[in-house]
């Protein structure tokens, strides 16, 4: 059977309903930025998706292709996610999606090297005859973070996070957000399919243990 990302590493997606403390690992992504609010029709973070897609799915079936990448193995997709901020602020305000700014990534089997994803990009293009430019080979080791799984609707999402801050506070921890660490999400649940007060998001948050005076 193919190789499971959420079922192998459970813990980095599938968490209880509860915060929990958890350390992340470095990682490979496929990432695109952007800005904007991501319900836009034929929006840039639409656009952004289907480019992701476009090379994820390459790289899954680069099998029955010349490129051959040492060390493949079948895989499922890993699920969307996303990086989220907005200028100014620390957290993120749900009530102005106009100013996100975003990261929206798939991650990447370990097989896979810069110079591997870079060929499969060229492929890419050539097959789809579209600009695959913004797509770029992303590493990113979160470390120690708080995280939840959030069921409901993307704009309930402050209900979650809210329960996340009384965590941290309670266990000794304190938000550690920066240019280089920021909101969190993972998507768990196709929209297609799944009602939006059933949706599966987790929701994770860079923190640090506070200091004692």
């Amino acid at each position: 059977m193919p190789f499971d990302y959420k079922k192998e590493y459970r813990e980095f997606y599938m968490p209880k309903d509860k915060p929990e403390i958890i350390t992340i690992p470095k990682m490979n992504f496929i990432a695109v930025k952007g800005k904007g609010n991501p319900n836009e029709e034929d929006g840039e973070y639409k656009a952004a998706v289907g480019l992701l897609y476009g090379v994820a799915y390459a790289t899954k079936m680069s099998k029955k292709g010349e490129h051959r990448i040492a060390g493949y193995f079948d895989y499922v997709v890993p699920p969307l996610e996303g990086f989220w901020w907005q200028e100014g602020i620390q957290e993120v305000d749900f009530s102005r999606k106009e100013t996100f700014c975003w990261i929206s990534l798939i991650r990447l089997p370990d097989f896979v090297t810069k110079e591997d994803f870079l060929q499969i990009v060229k492929e890419t293009e050539q097959k789809k005859k579209q600009d695959y430019s913004k797509v770029e080979f992303m590493t990113i080791e979160e470390g120690l973070c708080v995280q939840c799984m959030h069921v409901g609707t993307f704009d309930e999402e402050a209900k979650t996070v809210e329960a996340m801050e009384r965590f941290i506070e309670e266990e000794g921890y304190v938000d550690d957000f920066s240019a280089e660490r920021m909101h969190h999400e993972i998507y768990l649940s196709d929209p297609r399919r799944v009602a939006p007060e059933r949706q599966k998001t987790v929701i994770r948050h860079p923190v640090r243990k506070e200091r004692s005076e």
